[in-house]
């Protein structure tokens, strides 16, 4: 009887382990295909203004570039 009782609740784990990872599953497809479509990177609209601009052609740009990315991480 004992044997039996630990059987039942080993299948009752492994159905609400199982169900629960199926529906995991199925809500990262769903979380997935929402931002899919999701547009980051278009061009915006109105009035809107450059914030970075490159000071000049200087030789060493992309060294002092690379500097200012590991001190500020910009």
């Amino acid at each position: 009887m004992k044997m039996l009782k630990t059987a039942a609740d080993m299948i009752k784990v492994f159905v609400l382990f199982t169900g629960f990872t199926v529906l995991f599953y199925y809500a990262m497809i769903w979380i997935n295909s929402e931002y899919e479509n999701y547009h980051r990177y278009d061009k915006p609209e109105g009035a809107a203004l450059k914030v970075v601009s490159m000071e000049g052609d200087e030789q060493g740009s992309w060294f002092n570039r690379l500097i200012f990315f590991y001190l500020n991480g910009e």
